[in-house]
Parts: C-alpha cells; sequence; structure tokens
C-alpha cells in the first residue's frame, strides 16, 4: 500500500504526519511526504532548501519507527492541489492524509482551498485532519 501525506510543516500538517505514522505501521505501507511549492522555477534557492529540510526532518521521523518514506519537493509551478493530485496519479496512491485547515466560507472562495480540491478531484481515498 502507498500513502502520500501532504506536509507543508504547518501544525495541521504535523497532526497529518501523525496519523500518517499509525496508518502506516497499521497497513504496513509505504510513506511519500509531498509538499508542492507555488511558483515554478521562480522559487529562490534558499527557499527551496529550506523546505527540502522540513522534508528531512519530517522524514527522519518515519524512519525512527521503520516505516519506508520517500521525501518529494515538488516545483512544477501548478497550484497545490493540482499538483498533489498529480503526483497522486503519476505514483498509484492508495490513500492521501492531508491536513485541514479552518477558513470561513469567504476564505475559501477569495482563496480556495487545497485540501477540497485534493478531496474532489484525488484518484483513491482521502482522509482529511484538522
Amino acid at each position: 500500500m502507498k500513502i502520500m501525506v501532504a506536509f507543508d510543516g504547518t501544525n495541521v500538517s504535523n497532526e497529518a504526519l501523525k496519523i500518517g505514522r499509525e496508518y502506516a505501521t497499521a497497513m504496513n505501507a509505504r510513506v511519500y511526504l509531498v509538499m508542492s511549492m507555488v511558483g515554478g522555477p521562480e522559487v529562490p534557492r534558499q527557499e527551496f532548501v529550506k523546505h527540502e529540510h522540513i522534508l528531512d526532518f519530517a522524514q527522519a521521523q518515519f524512519m525512527e519507527a521503520k516505516i519506508p518514506c520517500e521525501t518529494h519537493l515538488s516545483v512544477r509551478g501548478l497550484e497545490a492541489g493540482e499538483d498533489l493530485v498529480q503526483f497522486a496519479r503519476e505514483n498509484e496512491i492508495d490513500l492521501i492524509i492531508i491536513g485541514v485547515r479552518r477558513r470561513s466560507k469567504v476564505g475559501k472562495i477569495v482563496f480556495g482551498s487545497t485540501a477540497q480540491y485534493v478531496v474532489l478531484k484525488a484518484p483513491c481515498p482521502v482522509l482529511s485532519v484538522k
């Protein structure tokens, strides 16, 4: 089984990491930690390096628990939701775990919602975490 944890370093994505470890242990699954950076090639190198370190730190938690884990920092220039769904399709992911931030209805209309996009467009089940 392949589990993708959408990770961006926020508190809610840290909760998704915890759930990802529990599910991976219970299902003997491989975990893919995926972070999407909007901006594509224009992302400054120091931002890229910073996010790689955040992913490495998160991966270490899985490695300590002896859970197979890969990290992927995607900088394709897509919106985060599109990027995550595309990654799930390309890698035949069986389950996506994503954190959901509480936002007003107006905030979702104006800014959109990565989690909402993933839930609606994903090729597999999605577990949302608050």
